[in-house]
């Protein structure tokens, strides 16, 4: 124990900050920004993507489909090799790992989230899109105003728990040479040479209490909509009319 913490007082900076300002950010920092930009870029596909799922047009619902099944399919590991090679090919020029590495949790997280935020559109009671289109709203009005409301609401478990799945997804980068935390504890670990198993139980502890913190909000989350739920049932069946023997 007391390894670790002589190992995290020297070593504190190159964990959380990589080499910067002396070289690119990484470490804990890089990690976070990639997993955040990778969901706030992925996220809004996936709505599309979701729509599109659920689409009446065949034309749009098959071709994303069989896109989600092929992502879906491929480790990670293939995909991060393909846009490590494929892209600079496609541009004309070299991109950096941090791209590369975001360019990929986009593609792949994208087809996660959109099956997470079709299972909460199709978890919705056909009676409230029935009553919107009564309403003379139609389908794009109903999707945008009704539908996707209230199913991004109760996928809100569902994300918190695909960005945690992002946030240990970007420890593959270190295969490209991207300086995300991984990185950084081999940085740390060469230095040291004689206690790999400290570093790594330094990356360990980080990583577990980062996601465990998460999780956390995800069963929050959770419980709180579940809480919600019962409510409405409650309420609804206070107010329903009672029926009488006849």
């Amino acid at each position: 124990m007391f390894d670790l913490l002589v190992i995290v007082r020297n070593n504190w900076e190159l964990f959380l900050v990589g080499q910067y300002p002396n070289g690119p950010l990484g470490g804990l920092a890089c990690t976070l920004i990639l997993s955040v930009a990778a969901l706030a870029i992925a996220f809004p596909l996936s709505l599309v993507m979701a729509v599109g799922r659920i689409s009446p047009f065949k034309c749009i619902r098959y071709p994303i489909t069989l896109w989600v099944y092929i992502v879906r399919g491929i480790p990670l590991i293939m995909v991060i090799f393909w846009v490590y090679f494929l892209v600079p090919l496609l541009i004309g020029g070299n991109i950096g790992a941090f791209t590369t590495m975001l360019c990929t949790l986009v593609v792949y997280q994208s087809a996660y989230l959109c099956e997470v935020v079709r299972g909460g559109i199709q978890a919705l009671q056909t009676g409230q899109i029935e009553a919107a289109r009564a309403l003379g709203m139609g389908y794009l009005r109903t999707t945008l105003y009704v539908i996707l409301p209230q199913a991004l609401y109760n996928s809100l478990p569902s994300i918190v728990s695909q960005f945690i799945a992002i946030i240990k997804e970007t420890t593959l980068g270190y295969i490209i040479n991207l300086q995300e935390m991984t990185f950084a504890a081999n940085q740390v670990n060469n230095q040291l040479l004689t206690k790999p198993f400290q570093v790594f139980a330094i990356l360990a502890i980080t990583y577990y209490v980062l996601c465990y913190g998460l999780t956390e909000v995800a069963n929050r989350l959770e419980r709180r909509i579940e809480r919600k739920r019962r409510g409405k049932g409650d309420v609804a069946g206070v107010h329903a009319p009672a029926t009488r023997e006849q």
